[in-house]
């Protein structure tokens, strides 16, 4: 069954532009773009997302040893396209156990990726210090981009942002130890640029962090 559309910022119900709104709404946040409802993984779902962006769909690319892909998710609606997306990635710890990913471009003000990171939001530039050098760095589109650690999260979770495409680019890691996952320059592909490729995608089951971060 589909869900219905939910603020990307606190996830509380939202309702649809009508009489006195062009926008959708949300009692704590105001205008908002709505996060659509998750739905299980596959390359139907994730080319549904792909075409609907207006921001990249950042996946690692390849995947890391034994990484599945465990659900996509995005901000916006037919008018405005996705204006977030958040792309989550399951495999095994570089220390044991399952480590988890979510990888989040959103526009300034959306929300989503402050949400994943459990900080107040909507955008991570108050919990950077950019006066250090960064802690992580990732190859996004072939370009070399920095990533700053995020203060004040919560200690199950490590999360690193910065900028890329002019857009902000979040990670996400559970648990906090597989962070180290970032430390190895991961490669990241943006899926709107991907070919036939994207159906060879391993496929896990959906990650309930990305419908209760």
């Amino acid at each position: 069954m589909r869900g219905e559309p939910s603020c990307p910022k606190c996830g509380g119900r939202v309702r649809a532009p009508g009489l006195f709104a062009d926008s959708w709404q949300c009692d704590v946040h105001g205008t908002v773009h709505p996060l659509q409802p998750v739905i299980p993984p596959s390359v139907e779902a994730l080319s549904v997302v792909v075409h609907r962006a207006q921001v990249p769909v950042w996946m690692p690319w390849p995947l890391p040893v034994g990484w599945l892909f465990t659900g996509v998710a995005y901000a916006g609606d037919d008018r405005s396209g996705g204006r977030a997306t958040a792309v989550a990635c399951s495999g095994p710890g570089p220390l044991g156990g399952v480590g988890e990913l979510i990888l989040v471009a959103e526009e300034l003000g959306v929300g989503l990726g402050a949400r994943y990171a459990g900080i107040d939001g909507p955008d991570p530039g108050p919990y950077l210090n950019v006066e250090k050098p960064p802690q992580a760095k990732v190859l996004a589109a072939g370009r070399p981009t920095p990533l700053w650690h995020v203060s004040g999260t919560p200690d199950d979770r490590a999360v690193f942002a910065g900028e890329a495409r002019g857009l902000w680019l979040w990670a996400v890691v559970w648990p906090e130890q597989t962070g180290m996952l970032m430390y190895d320059e991961l490669v990241l592909t943006d899926l709107r640029d991907a070919g036939a490729e994207v159906d060879l995608l391993p496929i896990g089951a959906l990650s309930p962090r990305l419908l209760e971060p």
